[in-house]
C-alpha cells in the first residue's frame, strides 16, 4: 500500500486488507476536517464536495465512476454537507480555522462499499473546495458496516416505533413539484426503492405500499420547513426535525411486512430520505435528536409517560407470554398514566367505559409490574 510522507490519522486502523467483511453492502463514515486557514466556502459547496467525491472514484476505479455518473434511477452512495460551525455571512460560509468539521459519506451497494475500503487506505491529505482546503484529519465509521440480509434479519427493536430525525432538508418529487412532509408513504417508498434496487431481495413495491398506507402511523413529529438550493439545480423546499412511525394492530396480519418496515427503518440512516441525497439533503439517523419543545402541554406529558410505560410492560408481558400482550400494557400503561397525574379512578373507569373493580386491579397490577421491573 503507498503512503503519503504525512500519513491521516485513523480512528479506525487499516491495512493492506478489506476494512470491513467482504460481503458488507452497507455502510457509513465520517470524517474530520479543518481548514487549512481560516476563510470562505460557498454556498452551494455541497455541488463540489460531490464533484471532489466523484472525482475520487474516476482516479482509481473509472468504470465504476462512470456507473455512479450515470443518471440510473437510485445512486449507491450519499454524502453530507459539513456539520460544525459554518457561519453565515452574506452569500457565503465562513470556516473558522480552530474548528473541526463532519462529513459523512455512506455506501449502499456492495461495489461502493468495496471502493470505499480500498480508498480508505491511501486517503488524500486534504479535499479541495475551490479556495477552501480542508484537511482530513481522520475517519471513523458512523454506521455499522451490514449486509441488506443482516437489516432484514435483526431482532425486533425494545420499542415498536421506529424514531428518524432529518438533520438535512428532506423532500420528496411529486407531481413536478418538492412534496415537504414525511407521509408514511413517501418516506417507505423512499427507501423501498433503494432496497429493491441495491439488495437483491424483491419486494412488490405497490403491495408493500398499499400496507403502509393502511397500516402506517404517525405517534409524533416535530418539524420545520426550509427552502434551500440544492443539486445542481434548482430550489427545494424541505423539512427537518424527527418524526415516530408506529403500526396499527392489522399490520401484524402480514409480518413479513412487519419484518420489512423495520428493516427499512434500519436503512434509513444509510440511504437517506427523499432525493438529492448526494448533495447533502435528506440525511436521516435513526434517534429522536430534536431538542424539547418549549411549552410541553399536560396532553404531551401524559402521552409521553404512557409511551414510556406500554414499552416497559410491553417487554414484560413478551417474556411472560399471552396474545393480548400489547392490548393490555397499553391498557394498564393509559390508566396508570393518569392516575399519576392526580385522575380520580372513577373517572378514569368511565372515560374508558370499564368497571371500577377492574382500573383498580390493573392500577395494582402495574404497580406491582414497576416495583419487580426496578
Amino acid at each position: 500500500m503507498a503512503t503519503s510522507p504525512h500519513p491521516i490519522p485513523r480512528k479506525k486502523s487499516a491495512d493492506s486488507g478489506p476494512i470491513w467483511p467482504a460481503d458488507t453492502e452497507l455502510v457509513g463514515l465520517v470524517f474530520e476536517l479543518t481548514p487549512r486557514a481560516a476563510g470562505s466556502l460557498y454556498a452551494q459547496y455541497a455541488i463540489g464536495l460531490h464533484a471532489w467525491f466523484l472525482g475520487q472514484v474516476q482516479q482509481t476505479d473509472p468504470e465504476l465512476s462512470q456507473f455512479l455518473h450515470d443518471e440510473q434511477s437510485e445512486k449507491a452512495f450519499t454524502i453530507s454537507g459539513l456539520e460544525g460551525d459554518l457561519q453565515a455571512s452574506g452569500k457565503e460560509f465562513q470556516l473558522l480555522g480552530d474548528r473541526i468539521y463532519r462529513w459523512y459519506v455512506t455506501g449502499i451497494s456492495k461495489r461502493v462499499v468495496q471502493w470505499l475500503s480500498q480508498w480508505l487506505q491511501n486517503l488524500p491529505q486534504e479535499i479541495d473546495l475551490r479556495n477552501a482546503p480542508l484537511l482530513i484529519r481522520s475517519w471513523d465509521i458512523a454506521f455499522v458496516p451490514a449486509t441488506y440480509q443482516q437489516l432484514l434479519t435483526s431482532e425486533y427493536p425494545f420499542s415498536p416505533n421506529i424514531k428518524l430525525s432529518f438533520v438535512s432538508p428532506t423532500s420528496f418529487r411529486s407531481k413536478s413539484h418538492h412534496f415537504p412532509l414525511p407521509v408514511p408513504e413517501n418516506v417507505f417508498h423512499s427507501y423501498l426503492r433503494r432496497w429493491n434496487n441495491f439488495s437483491g431481495i424483491n419486494v412488490d413495491q405497490a403491495e408493500f405500499l398499499n400496507w403502509i398506507e393502511e397500516n402506517t402511523i404517525i405517534t409524533r413529529h416535530k418539524l420545520e420547513s426550509q427552502k434551500v438550493a440544492a443539486g445542481k439545480k434548482g430550489m427545494v423546499t424541505g423539512f427537518t426535525g424527527a418524526v415516530e412511525f408506529g403500526l396499527g394492530r392489522s399490520a401484524a396480519l402480514r409480518p413479513d411486512f412487519v419484518q420489512l418496515f423495520y428493516a427499512l427503518g434500519r436503512l434509513a440512516p444509510y440511504c437517506g430520505t427523499g432525493h438529492k441525497t448526494t448533495f447533502g439533503l435528506g440525511q436521516t439517523r435513526s434517534h429522536w435528536l430534536t431538542e424539547a419543545l418549549p411549552e410541553v402541554s399536560i396532553q404531551s406529558v401524559l402521552a409521553a409517560r404512557i409511551d414510556e410505560l406500554t414499552e416497559k410492560f410491553t417487554a414484560r408481558r413478551k417474556r411472560t407470554g399471552g396474545s393480548r400482550a400489547a392490548e393490555i400494557a397499553e391498557t394498564w400503561a393509559t390508566i396508570l398514566a393518569r392516575r399519576e397525574l392526580g385522575e380520580s379512578l372513577f373517572d378514569i373507569a368511565a372515560d374508558l367505559e370499564m368497571p371500577y373493580e377492574t382500573v383498580k386491579t390493573y392500577v395494582k397490577l402495574a404497580r406491582r409490574a414497576l416495583k419487580v421491573e426496578d
